[in-house]
């Protein structure tokens, strides 16, 4: 694992797999139709929608500690920020 530990790998995880989530998460929970509703309103659908797309970012920060990837893990903050930013201007 120790050939997988870079922070680059971390970043790009950070940043791919929030939006990739919140795709999936959207298309099964069958919020297009609500997005649609709440144009308007959007700001707190979408800041609420960032927020969860940031948990599996999470889990593979304790996933990779527990395996002490220790730069993959701070790749994966790093790289998850932008997602804890946005939601956090948005509610704003």
């Amino acid at each position: 694992m120790d050939r997988f530990d870079r922070y680059w790998i971390g970043i790009l995880v950070g940043l791919i797999l929030p939006a990739v989530f919140m795709v999936i998460y959207v298309d099964v929970m069958n919020l297009w139709f609500v997005l649609d509703i709440f144009r308007l309103r959007a700001s707190t659908v979408l800041s609420k929608l960032l927020m969860v797309s940031v948990f599996p970012d999470m889990a593979l920060i304790f996933l990779f500690y527990t395996t002490d990837t220790w730069r993959l893990s701070k790749g994966v903050v790093i790289g998850m920020m932008p997602y804890v930013l946005a939601s956090l201007a948005v509610a704003l």
